[in-house]
């Protein structure tokens, strides 16, 4: 699987539709263009909060307040996909391994 960008609506806190684009970490406006033309979604404002989200974390989130044209969502979220990416690790002690190398301690 190639790097994407996941973009899905969101209803009273649960996801409504979605689609998966390919994208670059660098440059998401494109492929932003691409998921809301297939979504039928109009353009929200990307503020400076998005962008230092997206920077930071690598996903972003856009109210119904940030589409000039009403919305039938409660909320547009998007998200980058690595599947190379090296994935990070718990630091909650459900998640550890005896000394053993055996299950978990609970």
């Amino acid at each position: 699987m190639a790097q994407a960008l996941w973009v899905r609506t969101i209803v009273h806190h649960r996801m409504d539709r979605q689609v998966t684009v390919p994208c670059t970490r660098d440059d998401p406006q494109e492929a932003l263009s691409e998921a809301l033309h297939q979504l039928d979604v109009s353009r929200p404002l990307w503020l400076d909060k998005n962008q230092r989200e997206w920077e930071a974390f690598g996903q972003t989130r856009f109210g119904a307040d940030a589409f000039m044209e009403p919305v039938h969502f409660d909320r547009l979220e998007i998200e980058y996909i690595d599947p190379d990416a090296p994935g990070k690790k718990s630091g909650d002690i459900r998640n550890a391994q005896d000394s053993f190398g055996g299950d978990s301690f609970l």
